[in-house]
């Protein structure tokens, strides 16, 4: 467990209608295969030790004999089985039948859990055969021990406090108010579901929208095992659709009409961190649900989840497309509304034909159409000096006038050179006071350029500059409106060419395919041959690691030692442990160093779930110590110098 990752299954298992005997064998063999593959949490459909559609079997004595004996031979088998184990049976109690969710630890019975909502609609008739499970929970006797029997029960890992599971039963997450809202307000970071859920056309489709939209709601991982083949055809056909869901996303999904098992890891680190962070979510501070502690190893969960190397990108061709369209849509409606609040009549924007300003000149193109005016009110301004290549300049040129912005050129090279005549700096000195003039030059004259026509300044800027710190104090750091300052360097190459495969122009579209695969550069010195010398990837390192680096540690509070071990498996191929540890220690370093810049930064409007305004999400003193985070990264690099 971790890193806070533990494996659990939703098992499917073949069963004979009213036949006890085969099905317990069944369960017990599936348990035993789920626990040697390493689950921890193992969940069972509804009703599976008898099948679900017995109906008026229910009422024979000799099935409830059998099932009850059943769920005593199902505990004596998870004696071996290093797991917490939910599932499905009747059970008779004071003369009245429950539908319950029996839950097994360590060859125990630890308690049941009732249906708290029965069906009796449609092709459901539960009412016919059990009783409604009380409100609060009780104990009962069940062999020779007193068990928990009722709604809600929490079974709280001995070995991991953080870890507390609760179960309810299929119609009970269809209600308006399933049990499990109250579970996890009460601590529950695991839903398990025991379902016996019926096939129609389009209901698996309702089905998962349901599990993973209460697993976004209660911020939580939900492991719905359903009955499949084996249950009676006689009206109904069950499809075994297994789902395991966490914080609204499917981990794994059971194929319709094939009985199995599936597995996953669930982040239980996330989502108690997803909970903190969530004020809305609020855990109540009287704890009035039983707890029944439960026992596990505490064991590295080996993992087969995948984390996506690039976090901000969606998948699928389509949702891109559209994800493409709504950041576009938001940058220019947040410029929209600065300029016509000041009544600003000009937009200037500093263009260099790199990728970070080609964006920001496009989403403010967008704003002036949707304002209805002229795109003459965009100054682009292009300042050469000692670093442009004529590649990027006569892009940025080319774009400004294609796109019908008011282009104008100011060489700043002789203002940098008085400059370092006046501070007394040797233009041959290649420093940062060299690369940072340049920039500070550069945004005086867009600033005084904004005067002059009365608009404002757009930062072009991006938000992974801003989490490395990769930007000039009061040069490129500053501007009026930053509509870059939350999109990802990843997702600006996107942006750009989403732009660009839906552009009419041909000329305009070639250039911005050019723009594309020019070197990322601030093209502060000299090239070489005609070549951008100073590429910004070789010197502060793959902004694709950077930006997996960015979301894991501000979007999932993730501790270094876990970005890593992520990082090797997503990168697999691309990236070895080596160089994900080498720029991992420089950009946790960064960081925290970097953060005076982050706290006074411009407006801009924040398109996605990590931005990092002082205003918004990141709140962070500017003089934070990185001494835990450092002194974790040391460790992985200690581990892997013993390897060398």
């Amino acid at each position: 467990m971790r890193h806070g990752f533990i494996k659990v299954a939703a098992v499917t298992p073949d069963i004979r209608v009213a036949d006890v005997d085969y099905n317990t064998e069944q369960i017990c063999k599936k348990i035993r295969e789920a626990a040697d593959k390493g689950a921890k949490i193992i969940v069972f459909p509804e009703l599976c030790v008898t099948g679900y559609t017995c109906g008026d079997l229910f009422t024979q004595d000799i099935l409830l004999r059998k099932a009850r004996e059943a769920v005593g031979r199902i505990a004596a088998c998870t004696k071996e089985a290093d797991a917490l184990v939910f599932a499905g049976a009747p059970l008779a109690v004071d003369g009245e039948l429950y539908n319950v969710a029996a839950a097994f630890n360590r060859g125990r019975v630890l308690g049941f859990t009732t249906k708290s909502f029965l069906p009796n609609y449609g092709e459901f008739y539960e009412m016919r055969h059990f009783y409604q499970g009380p409100e609060e929970a009780r104990k009962i006797r069940f062999g020779s021990e007193e068990v928990f029997f009722g709604p809600n029960l929490l079974f709280v890992a001995e070995e991991m406090e953080t870890l507390v599971v609760s179960a309810e039963i299929c119609e009970d997450v269809w209600s308006p108010i399933p049990p499990s809202i109250h579970a996890a307000r009460e601590g529950a970071v695991i839903i398990a579901n025991c379902s016996a859920s019926d096939e129609s056309v389009g209901k698996d489709a309702g089905r998962r929208d349901l599990i993973t939209g209460q697993s976004s709601k209660l911020i939580c991982g939900y492991i719905y095992a359903n009955a499949g083949e084996g249950e009676s055809t006689t009206d109904l056909v069950f499809g075994g659709h297994n789902i395991i869901a966490e914080r609204g996303n499917v981990l794994a999904e059971g194929k319709l009409f094939e009985n199995g098992v599936i597995y996953a890891e669930l982040d239980i680190q996330r989502i108690n961190s997803e909970r903190r962070k969530n004020t809305t979510f609020q855990c109540l501070k009287k704890r009035t649900l039983p707890q029944i502690p439960f026992s596990i190893q505490m064991e590295d969960t080996v993992l087969t989840r995948v984390f996506p190397s690039r976090p901000f990108v969606p998948d699928g061709r389509e949702e891109q497309r559209q994800r493409w369209e709504e950041i576009l849509t938001i940058q220019s409606m947040g410029l929209k509304k600065r300029l016509a609040h000041t009544g600003a009549k000009s937009a200037v924007v500093g263009i260099s034909g790199g990728l970070d300003s080609t964006l920001a000149l496009l989403v403010t193109a967008r704003a002036f159409d949707a304002l209805g005016i002229d795109r003459k009110g965009i100054t682009a301004v292009t300042m050469p000096c000692f670093g442009t290549t004529d590649r990027t300049y006569k892009n940025a040129c080319k774009m400004s006038l294609k796109l019908g912005a008011d282009l104008r050129e100011v060489p700043i090279r002789d203002a940098v050179m008085q400059h370092f005549k006046d501070i007394g700096h040797d233009p041959q000195e290649h420093s940062v006071t060299y690369e940072n003039a340049q920039a500070r030059e550069r945004t005086q004259v867009l600033m005084d350029i904004a005067n002059e026509t009365g608009g404002m300044v757009i930062g072009t800027g991006d938000m992974s500059e801003l989490a490395l710190g990769w930007a000039t104090y009061n040069g490129d750091h500053m501007s009026m409106y930053g509509v870059n300052g939350s999109v990802p360097k990843t997702l600006v190459r996107y942006l750009v060419r989403y732009y660009a495969d839906t552009c009419d122009d041909k000329e305009l579209r070639e250039t911005l395919y050019d723009v594309l695969d020019t070197p990322v550069s601030p093209e502060l010195l000299p090239p070489k041959d005609g070549e951008i010398a100073q590429k910004t990837e070789d010197l502060v390192g793959p902004y694709e690691l950077h930006d997996f680096f960015l979301y894991y540690m501000v979007r999932a509070s993730y501790p270094p030692e876990k970005i890593y071990r992520i990082a090797e498996r997503a990168f697999a191929g691309e990236y070895d442990g080596k160089t994900i540890y080498k720029w991992l220690r420089i950009f946790c370093w960064r960081f925290f160093s970097q953060q005076f810049k982050r706290s006074c930064l411009p407006d801009g409007p924040k398109v996605g779930s990590v931005a990092l305004s002082p205003r918004g999400d990141l709140r962070m003193p500017s003089d934070a110590s990185p001494a835990v985070w450092m002194k974790e990264l040391d460790k992985i690099g200690e581990r892997l110098s013993a390897l060398e």
